[in-house]
């Protein structure tokens, strides 16, 4: 009897991979249409969703609909036994009271921005610390031999140093990652424990601008785990005016000094007069958020996972506007929307028999407009393991035309892919061989470049995967005026291209779900 429920198991499992490999997905891909687009959105990003910001009862709102219908689609709850997966954030209000260079005062969100999570402080010094790029690598290092704990620094927030085309840091035309990882230098100096850090930047002024004060509002971050750690020193976003009247009692200037370093390719680290007072304190919250997981157990290989996974959250309210809501459409109701109808459409494959040979997640994201924080806690602490997550598909505004498209022939016909080789040359050739199959988009690889200074490689919910070496695509219709405005309207949803952008997605997921080998990983994580 054994050896025959062996026999008998042996074949289901040989005759259900033969099945899966046989059945045409196209006759699932028609579940993922315009009408059916329409009426999810519709609802995702009404007023009443509120602009789905994290921590806020229109993300909630949001979330429980995502849920809701993964639960129609019959896919498993599989955070023991709940869609919904705690993303532990705490919101973090810093409020500088009081800033002067040189006896005259600044105001916070008027004339700079500042971010922190320090104790209450107040500093008051007669000294900074230039350290010019604040770059320390094997070619160029501003701080070599250099201790600035506890002290003022004032550094160039704004590229590296570059003569005659080439990096003094790279040794090519190409920057370094000092560059294109926002993250990476603010890290590294916070690390060296600087009681205040100022960064200066011609930027500055643009995003005061365009942000009505700079970033505002709490900052919200993971909590973090475990004991208390070192309180980091603030940061304070200033512009070049701020940089010269603290440095005028120096006899320099902000542009000589980045000249200097431009021209000669040598720090010019060195300790300047200059008076500052300032005080700041911060104040923190826990803030209750959720990222939505559906589950569709696989069959012969339902130990390996494949991830759909788009952002549900956007910016939330407009107080100061006519339009009081960012209700995000496409940024980014549309991938939500794109991965609800891929979910239809793998489930009704698995009603009929057909489910896929891996099993599959449907991942709706919290908090990627404030850091991409739930993919970065789902990585951290994944429900599947990463070891057995074979690559991300991720969607993250797949319903407008960008402005590189807008008027062209071709602008209801594209899509931007972004990632497919950069960990997989296999995935790639997989995303490359639906598409010329199914669907027959012009997949634009404008973006894909680690070079790109929009730095969309590392802008959004794929990356976490990647830096842990799980192969990613992410799909993207390109920046619109609407992008991050309150006109980012159901409306102006082109609701047919994006369902023909998802169907390209589902093509994909249906190969890689059901692939005999999953793709190789053949280039280290970047």
């Amino acid at each position: 009897m054994k050896k025959i429920s062996l026999c008998i198991a042996s074949l289901a499992i040989i005759t259900g991979a033969c099945a899966q490999k046989n059945t045409n997905p196209e006759k699932y891909a028609k579940y993922i249409n315009a009408d059916n687009a329409r009426k999810h959105l519709s609802i995702l990003a009404s007023d009443e969703f509120e602009g789905r910001e994290t921590g806020k009862p229109g993300a909630e709102k949001a979330a429980n609909y995502i849920a809701g219908e993964f639960k129609k689609l019959g896919l498993q709850a599989p955070v023991n036994g709940s869609y919904f997966l705690d993303i532990p954030l705490v919101e973090n209000v810093f409020k500088v009271s009081s800033f002067s260079v040189n006896g005259t005062s600044f105001s916070s969100g008027k004339d700079f921005y500042a971010t922190g999570s320090s104790d209450s402080k107040t500093i008051n010094v007669s000294e900074v610390v230039f350290i010019g790029y604040g770059i320390s690598d094997t070619n160029y290092d501003d701080l070599k031999d250099i201790d600035i704990t506890g002290k003022v620094v004032l550094y160039i927030n704004d590229g590296e140093p570059v003569s005659n085309g080439l990096s003094k840091v790279s040794g090519t035309a190409i920057k370094s990652a000092w560059s294109t990882n926002r993250s990476k230098r603010i890290q590294f100096l916070q690390s060296k424990h600087p009681d205040l850090i100022l960064a200066v930047s011609p930027n500055v002024a643009n995003i005061l601008k365009r942000s009505g004060g700079g970033p505002g509002g709490g900052r919200l971050s993971i909590k973090k785990e475990g004991p208390a750690v070192r309180q980091q020193g603030a940061v304070f976003n200033i512009t070049p005016e701020i940089a010269n009247q603290l440095l005028k009692n120096s006899g320099k200037t902000y542009e000589e000094l980045k000249k200097a370093i431009d021209d000669s390719g040598t720090p010019q680290t060195q300790s300047l007069k200059g008076d500052i007072s300032t005080s700041y304190a911060s104040e923190s919250k826990d803030v209750k958020a959720v990222d939505v997981l559906g589950f569709l157990p696989g069959t012969d290989l339902k130990d390996e996972v494949l991830v759909f996974s788009a952002h549900y959250d956007h910016l939330g309210l407009n107080p100061n506007g006519p339009d009081k809501v960012y209700n995000g459409a496409d940024d980014d109701g549309s991938g939500t929307t794109g991965i609800l109808e891929i979910a239809r459409a793998f489930a009704e494959a698995k009603k009929d028999g057909h489910g896929p040979r891996r099993s599959i997640l449907f991942l709706g994201n919290v908090g990627e407009e404030k850091g991409l924080l739930g993919s970065e806690y789902y990585t951290d602490h994944p429900v599947f393991p990463l070891a057995n997550t074979i690559t991300d598909l991720n969607i993250d505004m797949i319903g407008r035309v960008g402005f590189d498209y807008i008027g062209k022939p071709d602008s209801a016909n594209y899509v931007y892919t972004i990632g497919s080789a950069m960990l997989s040359k296999e995935l790639h050739q997989v995303n490359e061989d639906a598409n010329n199959k199914y669907t027959k988009l012009e997949q634009d690889y404008k973006y894909d470049d680690l070079n790109d200074p929009n730095r969309f490689y590392y802008r959004s919910d794929h990356y976490n995967f990647a830096k842990h070496g799980v192969p990613i695509i992410f799909y993207f219709n390109g920046v619109h005026a609407d992008y991050h405005q309150p006109g980012d309207e159901v409306s102006k949803i082109n609701f047919p291209l994006l369902a023909k952008r998802a169907q390209l997605v589902y093509y994909t997921g249906w190969d890689l779900a059901n692939r005999d080998k999953r793709p190789v990983v053949d280039a280290p994580v970047k």
